[in-house]
């Protein structure tokens, strides 16, 4: 059956005009990146609008969000009470992108290790993909940068997910990825456990038990130039064990 055959009427709908786009981030004390962070979004994707939310960052990137937002409207905010996790961030721009009728969620970190010149690619791919992922583990793909313990800490976490969850991506723990919001409406989000790290394979494992296409394009990843890294070793540890349980939920069909 010919794609468009077999495409939603929302799929028909967004097909035929320019795709509405949220782009999100979540933020943390990154006054030093934000406003460059905006302006390059911007600069390749001037229809987009932006999402960011600020876990009451006492540098003033919260305040600095508004006042851009006061004079341009593509720029919206989302205030929470303080630091309460990435994993809810993101829950918190999904049910915006669902409330506000967006038909993509594109989310990417704010420090540039997510840069924006390749947002371009991942919104041409959702053409025929429900989830995108800014891959550092396809064809062509890569870190910089970082040692090699890094490197196989990051390559073993990935393969634990993937043989866990039975998730296709090769790249199933970075963030920077595009959503088709009409996908995400279909989750319940009360049932999604992770709040830091474990989320981005937690949502995967999700989206996939409805049904989601998975697609990756290339993309460099490289560390923050500016600020500090919000990674500690507690949370990976307990990302690996929300991964256990809920690979036992897979292999045994919950």
């Amino acid at each position: 059956m010919p794609l468009t055959a077999a495409m939603s009427d929302t799929e028909n709908s967004v097909a035929s005009r320019s795709p509405r786009t949220l782009v999100s981030v979540a933020t943390y004390n990154e006054l030093e990146n934000l406003p460059l962070l905006v302006d390059e979004i911007f600069a390749v994707a001037p229809q987009v609008d932006i999402l960011v939310i600020d876990d009451n960052s006492p540098d003033g990137t919260g305040k600095w969000a508004d006042e851009k937002s006061h004079g341009d409207e593509r720029v919206h905010v989302l205030h929470r009470a303080g630091k309460l996790g990435l994993g809810t961030a993101t829950i918190a721009a999904m049910q915006y992108a669902i409330d506000h009728e967006y038909d993509y969620l594109l989310n990417l970190d704010a420090d540039f290790s997510h840069h924006p010149r390749y947002i371009p690619a991942m919104l041409a791919g959702m053409d025929n993909a429900d989830v995108m992922i800014g891959s550092r583990y396809c064809p062509g793909g890569g870190v910089k940068d970082w040692p090699l313990k890094r490197r196989l800490m990051s390559q073993c976490v990935n393969f634990y997910a993937r043989t866990s969850l039975g998730l296709s991506p090769k790249d199933c723990s970075g963030a920077y990825r595009c959503f088709r919001v009409s996908t995400l409406a279909k989750l319940d989000f009360s049932r999604i456990r992770s709040r830091g790290y474990s989320f981005q394979e937690e949502i995967l494992w999700h989206l996939k038990r409805v049904g989601a296409r998975f697609d990756e394009t290339p993309i460099i990843f490289a560390d923050r130039e500016r600020g500090q890294s919000k990674i500690n070793s507690k949370e990976a540890l307990a990302a690996l064990w929300i991964i256990f349980r809920m690979g036992v939920k897979n292999w045994v069909g919950v």
